[in-house]
């Protein structure tokens, strides 16, 4: 049975390693940028200079150089390994570049409660729940695998040289024939299984990292829950957690690899570039085929892609210029996954949950040890005791020994037996001390009293050995702890936490005296910001200069613009006064231009380029509309047209009686010009004007004449 959810996406992190000394002192520069607040990260590529934008990349969650191990546990994992407790298959991968800390986010640092890794965590998680659980029964199983140039090997296993198949099965899907997996009752043995697996995982140096993972490793925890549902029955419920430590990318340039190491590598790189075909393809939604099969890595992780699990990639990435091909490859490849849908649901009541298992194994101990406890031969053994009594007691006795009887043979305890121990050796010293029976008699009953202390012995034995059998496979369960067990883990867990307080208060010491060292600091930031003030000042003179100049540019820039709207205006004006013009010629054509004149007119008519101009252009260089011969009319003595024939009809005297087309002709160029009559000398036109005046309005002066005649007979003589 299971519970149906909708999809959901891969959720990806990414987080970025600080630079390492050896980077450090080759002076290597950090091209990395991380906004965890709003999951963003941008690289800049070194050979580009300032000139290139950045590329930027959107995740779930992002982690700089300066994160805790427990800040990316509490952010994406926890969640995760809560869903695997309900019975959600969950996986957690970490994929990247070597040498960029994927060992470290899954497995930290041993023996270090702040730097431990991801698994690790997940160990202790796990258990704290089940000993905060109630009415439900855990069992716990943990295996350890290795995919090392694409062969599967047991790292729990005694025998490392064995290589193990992967097979399938349409109701479990894929697993691995022959992977031993150990039951774990606490954070100690689990974490002990951890530890015999990390020894014999295959590890070795390269140019890029001193301990680099050679194989691809993945610690499998299966979580089994047993509780009473609603409808009063045991349901069980299977989380599988697969927690993937991937190795790292490689070029071969780079890491230095040779021979074995080379080889490795290469198929390292081969199962990675089928991981990303398959992330490719699952992303692409046009790929009718998955190719799952092409690597043994993609087949493990068929579930956790596309499948039935709830899966969080963590990538990791390195910050140094020199690593920018591989770090942009990384976050393509990552920024693809994000795209992966899920379709995770609760895997209930499984066929071949192993807590069922154990329940109906310990269930039918329990019945078998029921069994054991009733004593075969005992209700002989009363009624021998009784056929001995008849013979001295009376019925009355045998009907209280047959109650007694019924009511003994429920009974199944070691007391009972101890008793039933005591009764028989106290009838056989009765029987020993009676002298009326017979001796072939005596000898009869005492070596039936013999087998069945016999029979009572082993029956003890298989009883104990029952009881530890059953011990040992309860013990395996979790849940239902006592009281004074939960309590006493309670006070571990509260050790742990006052342990947790005093390293903070430590803590918090060694950051008041780091404190007080950095104000010396802040004063000499102080100075610094004096100087600022003083550079701020002169800045602000120089802004208000600038505004003035910017002022006195918008007043120029509002002028032209108000220089543009008059002009503008004056335009529209023109065009206004330009469309009633055009508007009372189009009228005049209309109503006093025949037709075919406009039409002709439209065919003479061409615009000259050079003078910018309107053209007629004569008949003669147009064919079209040269005028055709008139031809004769009926009942006309001479060729007539029909405008002059339908014009003489309407009384048009012009068109009467001949035919006279109206033709205007080309007037010669002017060579002569208007008359223009001799000049006249002002007195002489005054004196002709006065001649020609009539007699009674005539004023004559004499002086004048005398003065005037004086003058003219001086200038004689001068002359």
């Amino acid at each position: 049975m299971s519970v149906p959810k909708s999809s959901e996406s891969i959720k990806v992190a990414v987080r970025c390693r600080p630079l390492s000394k050896k980077e450090i002192a080759a002076g290597n520069q950090r091209i990395v940028e991380m906004y965890g607040k709003r999951g963003v990260i941008e690289i800049r590529n070194p050979k580009a200079g300032h000139t290139e934008s950045p590329k930027t990349f959107t995740f779930d969650k992002v982690y700089d150089w300066n994160s805790k191990q427990v800040q990316l546990y509490d952010d994406i994992f926890r969640s995760l390994v809560e869903s695997a407790l309900e019975g959600y298959n969950g996986t957690i991968f970490a994929y990247g570049q070597t040498g960029t800390g994927k060992t470290f986010t899954m497995e930290g640092v041993r023996g270090d409660q702040e730097l431990q890794g991801t698994i690790p965590r997940s160990f202790d998680h796990i258990f704290n729940h089940i000993t905060e659980s109630q009415n439900q029964q855990f069992l716990v199983r943990a295996s350890y695998l290795e995919i090392y140039q694409e062969e599967i090997r047991d790292l729990l296993s005694k025998d490392q040289s064995k290589r193990l198949e992967l097979k399938e099965r349409p109701d479990t899907g894929v697993y691995v024939k022959d992977l031993s997996s150990f039951v774990t009752k606490s954070i100690k043995e689990i974490d002990h299984v951890m530890s015999v697996g990390h020894k014999n995982r295959s590890v070795g140096a390269t140019n890029m990292n001193e301990h680099s993972s050679r194989s691809h490793a993945i610690f499998i925890i299966t979580i089994e829950c047993s509780q009473i549902g609603p409808d009063g029955e045991n349901h069980i419920r299977v989380g599988k957690l697969n927690l993937v430590d991937l190795a790292g990318s490689e070029r071969q340039g780079k890491t230095g690899a040779t021979g074995e190491r080379l080889k490795e590598a290469t198929k390292i790189n081969l199962s990675l570039s089928a991981l990303g075909n398959v992330i490719s393809a699952l992303v692409d939604g046009k790929s009718s085929h998955i190719p799952y099969r092409d690597s043994k890595l993609t087949r493990l992780l068929q579930d956790s892609l596309g499948g039935n699990a709830k899966t969080v990639m963590v990538t990791n990435i390195g910050p140094a210029d020199y690593n920018f091909d591989e770090t942009i490859t990384t976050l393509r490849y990552a920024n693809r996954a994000k795209n992966i849908k899920n379709k995770p649901h609760i895997n209930e009541d499984p066929k071949d949950a192993l807590l069922r298992q154990f329940q109906e194994e310990i269930s039918r101990l329990k019945n078998a040890l029921e069994n054991k406890g009733k004593i075969p031969g005992k209700k002989r053994s009363k009624r021998r005791k009784k056929g001995d009594q008849h013979e001295f007691g009376s019925e009355d006795e045998d009907e209280d020994d047959d109650e007694d009887e019924d009511e003994e043979e429920g009974q199944d305890t070691d007391q009972t037996i101890e008793q039933e121990k005591q009764k028989i050796e106290e009838e056989k010293q009765a029987l020993i001390a009676n002298e009326t029976m017979l001796a072939e008699e005596k000898e009869r009953v005492l070596a039936e009293i013999e087998v069945r202390a016999t029979e009572l012995s082993k029956q003890k034995k298989e009883r104990d050995s029952l009881a530890a059998k059953i011990k040992v496979m309860e013990s395996k369960l979790l849940g239902d702890m006592t009281i004074q067990e939960k309590t006493a883990e309670q006070e571990k867990m509260l050790e742990e936490r006052k342990k947790k307080i005093e390293e903070s208060k430590a803590a918090e010491v060694e950051m008041q005296k780091k404190i007080e060292a950095k104000s010396e600091v802040a004063k000499e930031k102080q100075k610094n910001v004096l100087e600022l003030k003083q550079e701020v000042s002169s800045k602000v003179k120089e802004y208000k200069m600038l505004s003035s100049k910017l002022e006195s540019i918008n007043k120029e820039i509002q002028q032209a613009k108000d220089d543009y709207i008059e002009q503008r205006q004056k335009m529209e004006m023109e065009m206004e006064e330009l469309n009633k013009c055009l508007k009372m010629k189009a009228t005049i054509i209309e109503n006093f231009i025949p037709v075919s004149d406009k039409e002709k007119i439209n065919k003479r008519i061409q615009w000259n380029e050079a003078e910018n101009i309107w053209k007629l252009m004569p008949y003669t260089d147009i064919e079209e509309i040269k005028v055709p011969r008139p031809v004769s009319a009926h009942g006309s003595r001479t060729p007539i047209t029909l405008y002059a024939r339908n014009a003489s009809v309407n009384g048009n005297p012009r068109f009467r009686a001949e035919n006279i087309v109206n033709i205007e002709l080309d007037m010669p160029a002017r060579t002569t010009r208007d008359y223009e009559g001799p000049t006249v000398a002002p007195r002489v036109q005054a004196a002709l004007d006065a001649a020609l005046q009539e007699e009674e309005d005539l004023t004559i002066d004499a002086g004048e004449i005398t003065k005037n005649n004086a003058k003219s007979k001086s200038n004689k003589a001068k002359t």
